[in-house]
């Protein structure tokens, strides 16, 4: 990770990261930031450029990513879970309650598309 402050002051859900490799112009400010994220968030990622184009483009984005990523921890899963029964008429998904709790825990802000999010603290909504 860079030593400049504000690469370290985001986590990028799935969506996010998506949105800065299709180079989405509400993302380009994010383009040179230290991508920080989780595992399942990568996971979604995969799965999406699988969907969306093939196997070759999916591995190619994951080997090419250079990422930070960041440990799922037993208390990270209770919290998220928590904040998912808490939040039943939002309808979170797990990966995103997770990854919401991760950003917490670290001390960043959870950077999403998400309009689940969108008015919720420590939250950088970008659609």
């Amino acid at each position: 990770m860079n030593s400049m402050e504000s690469e370290s002051n985001y986590f990028f859900d799935s969506y996010a990261i998506i949105e800065v490799i299709n180079q989405t112009s509400s993302y380009e400010r994010f383009k040179d930031i230290q991508i920080t994220t989780n595992v399942l968030c990568l996971g979604e990622v995969y799965y999406y450029f699988l969907k969306v184009h093939n196997k070759q483009t999916a591995d190619f984005w994951i080997e090419k990513l250079k990422v930070d990523v960041l440990p799922i921890t037993k208390e990270i899963t209770i919290e998220a879970s928590q904040l998912k029964f808490e939040n039943k008429e939002k309808n979170f998904s797990y990966p995103d309650c997770i990854s919401y709790v991760s950003a917490l825990k670290n001390s960043m802000l959870f950077l999403t598309g998400d309009r689940e999010f969108k008015d919720m603290k420590n939250v950088e909504f970008v659609k």
